[in-house]
């Protein structure tokens, strides 16, 4: 199958990529080309800049794919070209969201029916903890508006692995390295779940291979931050109200 992937370079999509040529795949990728990749050398690059509007995404015209995958949509700004850029060009819209478009959450079970939170409005552009998951809203809405069943939305929880460029996951092995007392958040129970970005890459690949539809959370298993940590073997751990440290990170 041919797969165009909109990012590719980074993290996620860098697994995304590797996942679709080791299936067998014929990849490109349309991106900036500011980061330097070490991308198989099967791998089509395209350069474009979605934040251009239209105009950025010219190298996508005249071409067709089998599916896309959006990984690094953040906004309606930069979905929005894209959704129309490729109307009819592909035959799936595979779109990387996250489970922040539910908001706050219960503690029971979160199915993909859940209630999201209202999408961001059109003029809203800076991503912060309070936006991020509004406008991934927003950009689902885009998405499944003009691709219908066509359309895959994949909402992972945190996500870790090799390449990861926020560190959220590596810190916490790090500081068990350096032993001591170890700062922790809430009082060990409260719940956390991971999956890991090569567990991302394989799903999206089985969604282009089976054509499937409709939304997918990812998640890793669901553990409390006592059990996680526990893993870690830190030397001496201190527990510590999750909004103090979280306010002075």
């Amino acid at each position: 199958m041919s797969v165009l992937v909109l990012g590719g370079t980074r993290f996620v999509g860098r697994h995304v990529v590797e996942a679709l040529v080791a299936a067998g795949h014929a990849v490109t990728v349309l991106n900036r080309g500011r980061t330097p990749d070490d991308l198989p050398a099967a791998v089509e690059r395209l350069r474009g800049d979605r934040n251009g509007g239209a105009a950025g995404l010219g190298a996508l015209e005249g071409r067709t794919w089998d599916a896309c995958v959006d990984v690094n949509g953040y906004m309606p700004a930069q979905v929005r070209p894209a959704v129309e850029a490729l109307h009819g060009r592909v035959g799936r819209y595979v779109f990387v969201s996250t489970v922040s478009v539910y908001g706050d959450l219960d503690d029971g079970p979160v199915l993909e029916t859940y209630p999201r939170m209202a999408p961001a409005p059109d003029h809203e552009t800076e991503i912060t903890g309070e936006t991020y998951g509004p406008l991934k809203v927003a950009c689902e809405d885009l998405i499944e508006a003009r691709f219908g069943r066509q359309s895959a939305l994949l909402r992972p929880q945190i996500v870790a692995g090799p390449h990861d460029p926020t560190g959220r996951y590596p810190y916490w092995v790090q500081r068990a390295r350096q032993g001591g007392d170890m700062l922790a958040p809430g009082d060990g129970s409260d719940h956390l779940q991971v999956v890991d970005a090569r567990d991302v890459a394989r799903f999206v690949v089985s969604v282009v291979e089976r054509d499937l539809d409709g939304a997918y959370n990812l998640a890793g298993p669901r553990l409390t931050w006592a059990a996680f940590l526990a893993l870690l073997a830190p030397a001496h751990m201190v527990w510590v109200p999750a909004e103090m440290l979280w306010a002075g990170a």
